[in-house]
């Protein structure tokens, strides 16, 4: 039985460049090498994007859960390559099969379960699945793309 791995705030921060207000995931868990992972966003009122979207009724944008589940997948292959202070660069190449399902809001604790579809170490091109939910309740889904720019 392979160990799962985990990233807290201070790893996160050294495997991807995001810093706020883009930096839109706490922690990752259950990392499974570079195959599956969960992501842990504790949505807070204090978010820079709840002031306009939208005054008396905060609503996460659903690009921003799209990109949180983005960054826990970098994150996922990150840890499993020892990644840690390489500047690793991770661009988006397509979104495929997007829905939102519920509304996200302050309060809200996002868990996201990342899946690799294609990819692999070495390999510039991945693809992934994603599930963000809240509370057991689907809050969005997607695949998509991305160019991982890997240090040599």
């Amino acid at each position: 039985m392979t160990e799962l791995l985990s990233a807290d705030i201070q790893l996160i921060q050294r495997i991807l460049p995001h810093r706020y207000p883009f930096l839109l995931v706490d922690k990752v868990e259950d990392i499974d090498g570079t195959q599956t992972a969960v992501g842990i966003k504790n949505v807070t009122m204090n978010e820079p994007h709840f002031q306009g979207h939208f005054p008396g009724l905060p609503i996460m944008p659903g690009v921003t859960i799209v990109e949180a589940m983005a960054q826990t997948a970098a994150v996922m292959v990150g840890t499993a390559l020892d990644m840690a202070d390489k500047e690793m660069k991770v661009y988006f190449m397509a979104i495929d099969k997007c829905k939102f399902r519920r509304k996200v809001g302050p309060g809200d604790v996002l868990r996201m379960n990342l899946t690799t579809v294609r990819g692999k170490p070495g390999g510039k091109v991945w693809k992934f699945s994603g599930v963000a939910t809240v509370d057991g309740e689907m809050a969005a889904e997607a695949e998509f793309t991305a160019m991982m720019d890997l240090p040599a």
